[in-house]
């Protein structure tokens, strides 16, 4: 197997390349929501930064030259904490003004032992809403620098030692960090590697520690060209999977940092064979090619301590594979999980517990007793990634039987998790469960059900619901934000080179659009009233339609629309085509305003929607229109749940 770019290289290299002096290429980043995040923060900043997807990730092309901001962006950070840790340093350093924000999930986070240090270097950083959270607002450094600093941290974090050394090296001030056990050291190898005078043992294990000192420095940062080595943290997922699937798996070009493999150390604990052949390093990064081999049966382990830095990210899949393994597992000194994506101790013994494991929480970790047999259960991911991955794990087993509320959260760090673990499934694939690109279309005019049908269907079978108009209403947004929404060419010209895309969400999918996520402003009057003109255009609709093809090769989908079925999907597993009479969908959209309506305001309401399906009908590219193999269902008489229980009778039937 191989597996996509590390994720935490990604980040760096997304950062820090448009900071150089002169050209720097990144091929390989990982292709995840939280990478491109930091990719369109950059782009924001006003950095020269090329995306580009190819067959091994995203590739980056920074002409370098530092940032050129338009007047304090607001940067959408989405659920990614190493964006906005990492960005706080960086501009901080920089003098830079910026808003940092991001989803509400990021929000819930703690950022106070990030904004604190760059707050006693000088940095003038206010919080814009709760304290301690995001959003914060960076003003920017008309004159002076940065006072130095030396930081000596109470807990391991690489994300508080990269911000501090970013601020202190772009600021060109002596800083020194020092933690209680060594963390990642990703941003020390990428910045020495580019000209950068840190002192620091990459060797070294236990207390880590690193030194900046500018004096005789010029400044200059040299061109980063790398391929970024797969992420050992997604590589141990599938190695997770082939322990408890009893199966040799062999991993390929693996980031082998130090302070990343701790898990391996585990797996050998509880029995797996491990071999690890080198590779030529990759910018000071070291590579392995890692072959493991399953034991008869998974044994207990225990991890605390310095141990638990090299483990971080791989802890909600050792405690699955905890559940299987003989005895008393023990994981200690994890506070740290209590403040990722989710509570991750408190969802992983919840979860746990309710499949029958016996679990017990404590403040700092948990403790695991294995048991045999088949567990059965629904998961609540809670947005987290690692959650969906470790309980997927568990699930592709055999001998387990899993609703997961949200797959699509492992877009975050691992966009085709789902389709690379297939292979370990054992026995075949579980009755019921679908494979990655399996598509329900659900078509229909306006206001005849289709979102809110679709939005129940994916939820009673476990899919990723994908509403197609909220691109179209993202660029929509956009373009009026601008003033071309009238303008076809301009908008034709424009629309191609526009960062608009998916980003996982509680249920389903949210939009972005150049970095912000519309949220309320797509269903203004003004959006209304322009988004089906601006459909029309073949610029638009050929971003719209590669954005959902990518959902449906990537994930389980229902998806609705006017032409998901005829355009998008042809080849649908299942399509259906709602309809419903025109004065039934009037009194349904006035219902949703949630005010009363008489029978004039049904009559203009109902004049409105068939002067919409006329335009919907009669346009020249994709128009309304039922597949011939769609199914079509009248839903005037019919309640919401009515709908929702033929169209899963169906898909029974479809998917038998």
């Amino acid at each position: 197997m191989r597996v996509p770019g590390d994720k935490s290289i990604s980040h760096r290299a997304a950062l820090i390349a448009p900071l150089a002096s002169s050209a720097s290429v990144v091929r390989g980043l990982s292709d995840g929501v939280d990478v491109r995040a930091s990719v369109r923060a950059m782009q924001r900043l006003g950095a020269a930064v090329e995306c580009t997807e190819e067959a091994r990730g995203l590739t980056i092309r920074c002409a370098g030259g530092g940032l050129d901001p338009g007047p304090a962006p607001r940067l959408d950070c989405g659920n990614s904490g190493t964006t906005a840790r990492l960005l706080a340093g960086i501009l901080a350093g920089s003098g830079v003004a910026a808003v940092l924000d991001g989803d509400p999930s990021l929000r819930s986070r703690p950022m106070r032992r990030v904004i604190y240090p760059l707050q006693a270097m000088g940095a003038r950083i206010e919080y814009d809403g709760e304290p301690g959270r995001l959003p914060v607002r960076l003003r920017g450094r008309a004159t002076g620098t940065l006072r130095t600093l030396r930081h000596r941290g109470r807990v391991a974090s690489a994300q508080v030692k990269s911000a501090v050394l970013l601020a202190g090296v772009l600021a060109r001030v002596r800083v020194e960090v020092s933690e209680p056990a060594l963390s990642r050291d990703h941003t020390e190898r990428m910045l020495a590697g580019m000209g950068v005078p840190l002192a620091f043992d990459p060797e070294r294990m236990g207390a880590g520690e690193v030194r900046f000192d500018p004096s005789g420095w010029d400044g200059r940062l040299d061109g980063l060209r790398m391929t970024v080595p797969g992420d050992p943290s997604s590589a141990a997922f599938l190695i997770g999977a082939s322990l408890l699937g009893g199966r040799t798996v062999r991993v390929e070009a693996v980031a082998a940092n130090p302070g990343r493999i701790g898990f391996l150390s585990v797996l050998e604990e509880m029995g797996a064979r491990v071999d690890r052949d080198p590779a030529p390093a990759e910018a000071g990064e070291p590579l392995e090619t890692w072959t493991v081999q399953p034991p008869d049966g998974l044994r207990a382990f225990s991890i605390g301590g310095d141990v638990v830095p090299r483990v971080i990210d791989e802890i909600p899949l050792l405690a699955v594979l905890a559940a299987r393994a003989r005895g008393r597992s023990e994981i200690r000194d994890a506070a740290e999980l209590r403040v990722k994506e989710s509570d991750r101790l408190a969802v992983l013994a919840r979860t746990l517990g309710k499949l029958g494991v016996a679990v017990e929480e404590r403040p700092d970790g948990l403790t695991i007793r294995g048991r045999t047999g088949r567990l059965r259960g629904d998961v609540e991911t809670r947005g987290d990634h690692r959650i969906a991955m470790a309980f997927g794990v568990l699930d592709a087993a055999g001998d387990a039987d899993l609703g997961i509320d949200d797959r699509a959260c492992a877009d975050i760090s691992y966009p085709d998790f789902w389709e690379a673990i297939e292979p370990f499934r054992r026995g075949g694939r579980r009755r019921g469960s679908a494979p990655a690109g399996r598509v329900i279309a659900v078509d229909g005019p306006a206001a005849s059900g289709k979102s809110s049908t679709a939005r129940s269907v994916a939820r009673r079978l476990g899919f990723v619901h994908v509403n197609s108009g909220l691109l179209y209403r993202a660029i929509t947004w956009w373009a009026l934000d601008r003033g071309i929404a009238g303008d076809g060419p301009a908008l034709e010209a424009a629309v191609p080179g526009l960062d608009v895309d998916f980003v996982p969400a509680r249920e389903g999918f949210d939009v972005s659009v150049e970095g912000t996520r519309p949220g309320p402003g797509l269903e203004s009057p003004e959006v209304t009233a322009r988004v089906s003109a601006v459909s029309t255009l073949p610029a638009v609709r050929d971003v719209v339609l590669e954005r959902l093809r990518r959902a449906g090769r990537r994930h389980e989908i229902v998806c609705d629309g006017r032409d998901i079925g005829t355009a998008v999907f042809p080849g649908a597993d299942l399509k259906i085509f709602l309809v419903a009479e025109a004065g039934e969908r009037s009194r349904r959209r006035l219902r949703q305003r949630g005010t009363p309506f008489t029978d004039e305001d049904v009559e203009r309401e109902t004049r409105r929607l068939e002067a919409r399906d006329r335009l919907d009908r009669s346009r020249p590219l994709s128009p309304l229109r039922r597949a011939p193999d769609a199914i079509e269902i009248d839903t005037t008489a019919m309640s919401p749940d009515q709908v929702v229980d033929a169209i899963l009778e169906l898909a029974a039937a479809a998917f038998r």
